[in-house]
């Protein structure tokens, strides 16, 4: 970066001119210097693409598959991914007839296993039907921020083998285990106080990605009828956005989900609105030809200040879930959920029978939320002895930086028509026949939450600003070029403003 900043053709032409140009060269240099000093992530993120950053999102490792296979599958391990599957910054709390979850787990708070349907085996980390890609041997399969209760009749269980061998990992505890917990070997049971501790981070990220997420502009309309849903898109935006704000079905009522409009390879983001909602439905089979199987890997359901949020039904159901409010609950009772599980606060997974989470990746573009970067108070300014700009030059504040971000309503209401075609929310508060009696009841001691959280999403201050671009395909590439431009674009930016006055 400082030799595109300083060529030796620049270098040479500037000594052959006389003093006093060299002078006030050197000022608006320095001055350059002090812009380009400012945090790199506030600086790369202003307009940046926004895949879900590390340890979310893409798969991670070198033995991601080239192919993830669509469940059923229950042959050999496909591959192993070293990315979080399911992240809950509250409780995870199983019941009903609840199964499996495949992948990596992580929760900032307890851990309860009450399958009170007469008990039995969970398995963590390994399935015996899903993806099969599991995560690398030897690392925490489950990690736990509180305790870890089995409940009398049930196990857990970690770890699993194909034909070719096992599949081992750790669960990694912050709190008391408590109940039967079988490990393969030769994972291990880990004692660790701070075992939270490198997650923290992430609920902050997943609060600020649902809330810019909630923002994004609609590029096409949601009709909802008392059989099916129907999401129209633009046709041509890579990035599809559709705001609802009632429920797709209700607690007694499956429909089916379609979408138009959409072209092949565009990420999908479908914003749950409700401060309630409800996702009832028998789309989604994982099979080849599906639609919603084909869409998985870049369809996104956003529930972004959502209370009680339930995804319910009888389908394989595809695409990845993130959940913003983190004093909220989400309920899981679908057969199969296949992609990522990011919840701020709680989880229920339930169902009436052998319902599973299985590992998929998201590897879409999300809508990102541009920043106007700040000086940091340790960030380098020009030595008092260094010559001081004239009154006329830009100096490096936050509004001559970047454009503010637009200002936005105080709740996250549809920028998108309003359907033709709408069923009302149902009035009944009756929950899901497969769905537990009552929520678990939040215990989260202080350390299991960050001590600063997103702004509403009427805030001006997006999450995607706070995520560097380092998801999936040519992302480092990408934010590496971004770089070298913004660094040389803003000593430019200072000589043309010398001339012209304020830049925009």
């Amino acid at each position: 970066m400082e030799q595109g900043m300083g060529s030796p053709e620049r270098r040479t032409a500037a000594d052959r001119r006389p003093s006093a140009v060299r002078g006030r060269r050197a000022v608006r240099l320095a001055v350059a210097t002090a812009v380009a000093a400012l945090p790199m992530a506030a600086v790369l993120t202003v307009g940046s693409a926004a895949p879900l950053a590390p340890p979310l999102g893409a798969c991670s490792g070198p033995d991601c598959p080239a192919v993830w296979p669509t469940p059923p599958h229950n042959g050999d391990f496909a591959g192993r991914d070293a990315t979080i599957n399911v992240f809950t910054g509250g409780d995870y709390t199983v019941n009903g007839r609840a199964a499996e979850v495949e992948g990596k787990i992580v929760t900032l708070g307890d851990l309860t296993v009450d399958k009170s349907q007469g008990g039995g085996a969970f398995n963590m980390g390994v399935v015996g039907v899903g993806s099969r890609v599991v995560p690398p041997n030897g690392s925490d399969f489950v990690t736990v921020g509180g305790a870890v209760d089995v409940k009398t009749g049930n196990r857990i269980l970690i770890g699993g083998s194909d034909s070719k061998g096992a599949a081992f990992g750790n669960l990694r505890h912050a709190g008391t285990v408590t109940g039967t917990v079988d490990i393969d070997p030769t994972g291990r049971s880990i004692a660790d106080p701070d075992a939270a501790a490198p997650y923290r981070s992430v609920l902050n990220q997943i609060e600020e990605v649902s809330a810019c997420v909630a923002r994004a502009t609609a590029t096409g309309t949601v009709t909802v009828t008392g059989s099916e849903a129907t999401f129209a898109g633009d046709g041509t935006s890579m990035k599809q956005v559709f705001n609802v704000t009632g429920n797709l079905g209700s607690t007694t009522r499956q429909i089916g989900l379609v979408f138009t409009g959409v072209p092949a390879g565009a990420t999908v983001v479908v914003n749950m609105l409700a401060a309630d909602p409800v996702i009832n439905t028998y789309t989604g089979t994982g099979l080849p030809g599906d639609q919603t199987t084909e869409m998985r890997s870049r369809l996104m359901w956003n529930f972004p200040t959502a209370t009680d949020a339930r995804i319910l039904g009888s389908a394989q159901f595809q695409g990845s879930v993130m959940a913003g409010n983190a004093g909220g609950t989400t309920t899981i009772a679908q057969p199969g959920m296949n992609g990522r599980v990011y919840l701020a606060g709680n989880l229920i997974q339930t169902g009436t029978g052998g319902y599973e989470i299985h590992g998929y990746p998201f590897d879409g573009d999300l809508p990102d939320c541009a920043v106007t970067p700040s000086p940091s108070p340790t960030s380098p300014s020009p030595s008092p002895t260094s010559p001081s700009p004239s009154p006329t030059s830009p100096s490096p504040t936050p509004t001559s930086a970047s454009p503010s971000p637009t200002p936005t309503p105080t709740s996250p209401s549809p920028t998108s028509p309003t359907s033709t075609s709408s069923t009302p929310a149902p009035t009944s508060s009756s929950p899901a026949p497969t769905g537990p009696s009552e929520h678990p009841t939040s215990h989260r001691p202080s350390s299991h939450r960050p001590t600063s959280h997103l702004p509403a999403p009427g805030s001006s201050t997006g999450g995607g600003g706070q995520l560097p671009s380092t998801g999936a395909g040519d992302g480092p590439v990408v934010l590496g070029l971004a770089g070298v431009a913004v660094l040389g674009l803003g000593g430019l930016a200072v000589l043309v403003a010398r001339r012209r006055g304020r830049h925009s």
